[in-house]
This record gives C-alpha cells, sequence and structure tokens, in this order.
C-alpha cells in the first residue's frame, strides 16, 4: 500500500466481474484523462484498466497506485466513451469487462495504440539496377531480394518477408546496409489506386429510398428499410455510402454473419473504389488491432463488421448501416450480452448522424418504432430487373408421404430443375444424418451425458455428437440398454437427404452447407463460389444460406422441416420462423428465370404459411402485434432474465427461490419510499423454473423472468435488485447472469 499526501485519485474500469470502479493514485506529472489505458495491481495481479473519472484528492487513504500509463491519448473518444459507459449501464454489465470487450485483444495488455507491423520493406533504386545473381553467395539474400523485387513499390510486409524466408531479419539488415533494400512505414490498408466499377441502372423506388437517407446526413435519423428480398437494397447502401464518403466522412456497416462478409467486402470495395476494412471473429488479433485502427485514424473509409464492430472508433462517422437487422445473431448470448443493433442506434443519436437499418422480415420492434413515429419506414416493395417474386406453394403433409423427409412433387421438381440446368435449395434447419438414434426393441435412445438432449447421428464421421455441448460419442454396435441389434435412425438431417439426392440423383453435383461440411471462412468461400459458378446444382443446407446470399441459378427452393418453429413456447416463436422461411425463400429466382417455393408443411393454415403464400408479410406482423399487444409482451413490455447455473442439482432453484424474495423485499421497500423514483406495480415479478433444458455441459440451470411496462422502472427495478444480489455472499458459490431484452428465453 502507498499512503497518499496531496495525491490524484482516479476511479478506473477494471475487466472483472464486478459492477463497480476501482480507486487508485495517480503519481505522474501528466495530468489523468477519462478514456486512458493504465497498469494498475488488483489482488496478487496486474490488469489493464481504462480511467473513468478523477476522484478529488487522496490525502491520508491508503490506496495502491496507476503502475504505469500505456496511452499518450484516450483510447476512446467522447462520444464512443459515453456509448460504452450507457452499455454498461443499460445491460447492467460491469464497465470494466464492457470497456475491454470494446478493444482488440492486443490492446487488452500493454501494446501500444498503434499495431506494430506497419513497415514494409522494399528495393531502392540502386537495388533496382543490381543483379540478383551479385548475390548467390548469399542465398537468403538472393531469395529475399527477389521476392521485394517481384513486389515492387509496394513491398513486403515483416509476415510477407516470414513466408519468403523463416529467418529474414538479419538477411534483410544487410541488404539495407548494403543499400538495395530501404524500410519504410505503410498505412495498413492497400490504397493503390482503382477505379470504381458502374452499378446497374437503379429503379425509382431505390433512388427514392437514397435521396431519403441523404437528406438526414449530418443529423440523427433511424430508417427501417424495408425491402423484399433482392430489391436491391445493396445499392441504396451503396448509394448512401457514395454521399457520405464525398463528405470526407466515414460508413460503419453490420452484417449478421462472417459468411456475408467476403461477398459484400468485394461489392463495396468494387463500386465505391476504396478499401474496406473488415472486422469480425474470424480475425487473427494483428489483422483486428490493425483494421481496428485503420478505421480510429480515418485511413478506412468504410468498415464492415458483425456485431461486436459497432464498438470501432470512427475518426469522421456519417452513417451506420444494420443490414438483416431483424438477425438474432446481433443479440450476443453469453458474457455481455448485448443487442448491436439497439446499441448502434444509440451510437448514432449520440454521434448525431443517420442509421438505416435494412431488411426483407423487420423485427416486431423495428416495426413497432415505424407505428409510433421513431423510425422513418422506407419501402422497395418490387424486386429490381425482371425478376419478379418466387411462387409459393404448400404441401400438405398430412396427406402425403416423404420418403427420408421430402415429399414427391418436391423430388419431382427437383428433377425438373436438372433437365434444365437449373439449381435447387433444400432448406432444414438440423444437421447430421438424424436426430435420433433409437432401439427399435427396448426404445433406448442416444442421449448426451451432459447435457438433457439427444445425440445426432453424424454417418460421415461415424460419431454421434450433441450440438449443445459438442461432446463426440462412437455410435454403439448393439443397444446399449437391451444389446439388441436393433438401432435405427430417426429424423431427418442434412447429411441424410444429402445421401438421399445423390442416389436418387446420381449425376446431380451435390453441395452441402452447413457448419460441419463448412468449417472455417476457407471451406464456406469455396462452397460458395461452386455455387455461385454453377458448378454445384443442388444446394442442401441450414441457415447459413438463409439470409444475404444471392445465388443467380437458384430456381427452387424446398423447405423440408418448415413446421419445427411451430412447436416451441417461446412467444417469438411465430415470428422468427416466418422471418427465416421468408429469407430461404428469397434466393430463388432473383435472375430472369422464375422462382418456385415448394413448402412442407403439416399445418397448411397457420397464419405464418399463408403470409408466406401470399407474400404478406406485413398483415402477419400486424396479426403478431395485436397477439403481444394483448399478451403484454414486448415490445410492449420490457424484459429482464436472471439466469443461474451450477454444478450441484437443487443449487439453482434454491437461489433463484432467494433471489425471489429479495426482489420482493426491492419492491416492498420502493412502495413504503415516498421518493422512490419508479412505480414498482409495473414490475411483474415470474416465478422461478427450470430452464427447459435443465441440464447442459453437466450444469444445472434455472431461470427467473421480470417484466415491466416501462423501461424506466424495470432498470430502476434492476439497480436495486442487482445491489442485493451481489451483497449476498451465495452468490461466490454459483455462476449467474442478467440478461436485458432477452431473444432467448428458453
Amino acid at each position: 500500500m502507498v499512503t497518499a499526501s496531496k495525491s490524484v485519485v482516479v476511479r478506473v474500469a477494471v475487466p472483472v466481474p464486478l459492477r463497480k470502479l476501482f480507486d487508485y493514485l495517480w503519481s505522474f506529472e501528466r495530468q489523468p484523462e477519462p478514456g486512458t489505458r493504465v497498469r494498475v495491481p488488483f489482488g496478487r495481479r496486474s490488469l489493464v484498466g481504462v480511467v473513468v473519472d478523477i476522484g478529488g484528492s487522496g490525502d491520508d487513504v491508503k490506496l495502491k497506485a496507476v503502475t504505469e500509463i500505456l496511452d499518450v491519448e484516450p483510447v476512446f473518444d467522447e462520444t464512443l466513451f459515453a456509448l460504452l459507459k450507457w452499455s454498461s449501464s443499460y445491460y447492467h454489465h460491469p464497465l470494466g469487462e464492457v470497456m475491454a470487450s470494446a478493444l482488440p485483444v492486443a490492446l487488452r495488455a500493454s501494446t501500444g495504440l498503434r499495431p506494430a507491423g506497419g513497415e514494409r520493406w522494399r528495393i531502392t533504386p540502386a537495388g533496382l539496377v543490381t543483379d540478383a545473381d551479385s548475390l548467390s553467395r548469399a542465398p537468403a539474400r538472393q531469395k529475399i531480394f527477389n521476392g521485394l523485387h517481384e513486389a515492387g513499390e509496394a513491398g513486403l510486409s515483416r509476415l510477407d518477408l516470414k513466408s519468403v524466408v523463416s529467418a529474414w531479419t538479419k538477411p534483410v539488415a544487410a541488404l539495407v546496409e548494403q543499400g538495395l533494400v530501404e524500410r519504410f512505414e505503410s498505412d495498413f490498408l492497400d490504397h493503390t489506386p482503382f477505379d470504381a466499377e458502374p452499378g446497374p441502372e437503379l429503379i425509382d423506388d431505390q433512388l427514392g429510398a437514397i435521396e431519403t437517407i441523404c437528406d438526414r446526413l449530418g443529423d440523427f435519423s433511424a430508417m427501417l428499410l424495408h425491402g423484399v428480398t433482392g430489391s436491391g437494397k445493396t445499392e441504396v447502401y451503396i448509394g448512401a455510402i457514395t454521399r457520405v464518403l464525398e463528405r470526407g466522412e466515414q460508413a460503419l456497416v453490420l452484417v449478421p454473419e462472417i459468411a456475408l462478409t467476403p461477398q459484400l467486402v468485394d461489392r463495396l470495395r468494387s463500386r465505391l473504389g476504396v478499401q474496406v476494412a473488415v472486422l469480425h471473429s474470424g480475425l487473427n488479433d494483428t489483422t483486428r488491432h490493425r483494421m481496428w485502427f485503420a478505421a480510429r485514424s480515418g485511413e478506412a473509409q468504410v468498415v464492415l463488421g458483425t456485431r461486436s464492430a459497432i464498438y470501432t472508433p470512427l475518426a469522421r462517422p456519417g452513417l451506420i448501416v444494420i443490414d438483416e437487422e431483424h438477425d438474432g445473431s446481433y443479440k450476443q448470448q453469453d458474457g455481455y450480452r448485448y443487442h448491436a443493433r439497439d446499441v448502434a442506434v444509440m451510437r448514432a443519436r449520440m454521434s448525431k448522424i443517420p442509421i438505416v437499418l435494412g431488411s426483407a422480415t423487420p423485427s416486431l420492434e423495428s416495426f413497432e418504432n415505424c407505428e409510433r413515429s421513431r423510425f422513418t419506414r422506407i419501402d422497395l416493395p418490387r424486386r429490381v430487373g425482371s425478376a419478379g417474386l418466387p411462387s409459393v406453394h404448400l404441401i400438405d403433409l398430412s396427406r402425403m408421404p416423404t420418403d427420408q423427409g421430402l415429399s414427391p412433387p418436391l423430388v419431382k421438381a427437383i428433377e425438373n430443375r436438372l433437365k434444365r440446368g437449373e439449381q435447387s435449395l433444400i432448406f432444414l434447419n438440423r444437421r447430421g444424418f438424424a436426430p435420433v438414434l433409437i432401439c427399435g426393441g427396448c426404445r433406448w435412445q442416444a442421449t448426451c451425458e451432459r447435457c438433457d438432449s439427444r445425440m445426432t447421428h453424424h454417418r460421415s464421421m461415424g460419431r454421434l455428437r450433441c450440438h449443445h455441448c459438442g461432446v463426440i460419442t462412437d455410435v454403439p454396435t448393439n443397444c446399449p440398454a437391451c444389446e439388441a441389434d436393433a438401432l435405427v435412425n430417426v429424423g431427418e438431417g442434412t447429411q441424410r437427404v444429402e445421401e438421399f439426392l445423390q442416389e436418387r440423383f446420381d449425376q446431380a453435383r451435390i453441395v452441402r452447407l452447413d457448419r460441419d461440411a463448412a468449417r472455417g471462412p476457407q471451406a464456406l468461400n469455396e462452397a460458395l463460389d461452386r455455387i455461385r459458378s454453377g458448378d454445384a446444382n443442388i444446394i442442401v443446407g441450414t441457415q447459413m444460406v438463409a439470409k444475404g446470399h444471392d445465388f443467380p441459378g437458384l430456381t427452387l427452393v424446398g423447405i423440408v422441416n418448415a413446421d419445427q418453429g411451430l412447436y416451441s413456447i417461446d412467444f417469438r416463436a411465430p415470428e422468427f420462423l416466418l422471418q427465416q422461411i421468408m429469407q430461404v425463400t428469397g434466393r430463388a429466382g432473383r435472375a430472369d428465370a422464375p422462382g418456385e417455393v415448394l413448402v412442407q408443411t403439416a399445418h397448411p393454415q397457420d397464419p405464418a404459411f399463408v403470409a408466406l403464400a401470399s407474400h404478406d408479410y406485413d398483415s402477419f406482423i400486424r396479426l403478431q402485434r395485436g397477439e403481444r399487444k394483448a399478451a403484454g409482451f414486448p415490445p410492449f413490455s420490457h424484459l429482464a432474465l436472471l439466469r443461474c447455473d451450477s454444478l450441484k442439482t437443487d443449487e439453482p432453484m434454491d437461489f433463484l427461490g432467494w433471489a425471489h424474495q429479495a426482489a420482493r423485499q426491492c419492491l416492498d421497500a420502493a412502495k413504503e419510499d415516498a421518493a422512490t423514483d419508479y412505480t414498482p406495480a409495473n414490475v411483474d415479478l415470474m416465478d422461478p423454473v427450470p430452464s427447459p433444458m435443465q441440464r447442459r455441459a453437466g450444469r444445472h440451470r434455472a431461470q427467473l423472468l421480470v417484466r415491466a411496462r416501462e423501461r424506466s422502472d424495470l432498470h430502476r427495478f434492476l439497480m436495486d435488485w442487482i445491489y442485493r444480489i451481489e451483497a449476498n455472499t451465495r452468490t461466490r458459490r454459483i455462476r449467474w447472469s442478467v440478461d436485458v431484452d432477452p431473444l432467448d428465453l428458453y
């Protein structure tokens, strides 16, 4: 400990799961600035935190001292700093962890703000007239010299040189000393000039949408771009971003999946004539740090990323675009459980810039914001070019048998497409060969020992796999219960459908797109290239193919397990079901040939399928709106979910029983306090219940739902409740979290 003597005290956000700031002495001559990274002692560890506030004098107070200042300037600008504090408050998550999540991994340690590796090496004028054969007695130098000669003015980076000669430093140093090579600093993006490609001729709907967006540049405005699949929403984004770049500002574009980034990067780059900084979880730490810095410095004019990119710093923000705004991937489901779409709207408001939320199937929350005039709605009701919306036919499975999950009309339709040289997409949201392995004798089923779930048979790998915890086991030869040789696969997965189609159409070129077949970006891109080039004529896929992809040769979409979402107890299930299926159907008939969609269902009269057949999303979402309003569910109320799990069977329910009593005490105290700033009667507590999957990955789980009619009432209650929970010693024995605006209730 250090005894302060007229020292300044700073409050630091440290990346630990505690909802508080920590005081430290500031003994440096330089004045502390909020947003600056510092290294501080924390228990027996040394951690990197962020200065949040200056707390005044530390006279006669025993405090530890800040040990190191890591930045010469704040790592977060004023607006982003305020956004992070708002996010921490809104989602009731520790500020230190929120700020750490907004930094590249490299900056969560003592790394400097500017990434290493900006330096490059190139041939000098003297080197250009030097014969490489003169270096033949030094093979490593000669090899590097030749590599640099081929690279030209752009030169080579450290990684490039290492790929030429693993031990490259000494040979390069010798070449520099000889005057044949020079070191120079480079930006982190390739700025080799190239011409932007002209785009297609836009229709009036698109031109009007662009003008509406551009009229709002320079001030906050939230706009919902509701365009049917194939209506050219991306061209609207590009048109608006072009104006933003002309103003000398930057655009931030978010997409829900990594799979959508490569094609969108190519399209933005070629059409805008600028390099695009890409940020997603598939990047290594070094590359992510460089892209982050390129955005922060203003070098990157366009930044494209997935969920976490919403916290990327921008030097000159001008526009935010959220593509497929309805997609659940924007909600973080563990740790810091934020929703990138909602954070993006707040960021746009704080930055005084417009935000565009695009979707063919908008979320009910965004739809309601339009109804209440919080968002401006922009419609694109028609597909561009000669393409029309696909015809949709419902196949009633209650009156028709199937073979491996496929009905005769669907098999016949695939056969017709093969004869015409067109592509078919068979969609089912279930990986593996079969979801259930069962004994025909004693009815034993293969279940996961760590989860309350069945194991899925992956016949291609010859194993059973749990899709919840990832555990893999061998497929038994005989029934483990009765030892009978009577094990059978029940249900259909992508592997089983692929195998059936390959047997039925032996000349077909089939591509399967699921997380088993497309492991990693490279495998995924190769599969997508095969589809776009026409090399594949049947695609069997899960939700990976449901959104954003443009396959010109695809004219048939078959939905195999359409009813899966009808049996959920989640109040959002009908909305999610129709969104997913409409996104899949939108892949058909996007070029000149008309598209057709065959939906296999045992419930053809369900409102979701009726809306699908008529392409009437608005009527369906209005029906859902009425049901939600009557039931008091979001967006007509606001939810928070307290989750907990433990290795002990009874501990989660015991903990939530106590937490429920603590919540009642908070509400009773608020009722008696005349000065309280919220209405306790507006807060409803549900009873604690075991999670629908009570055991997952060996841990027993339970949950408690809170509902409030007003958002402010919910947050004031949560502040009091979480304070009581954290103060109780039993929280040290159990893992718990609070999820504000949860998407996954079950």
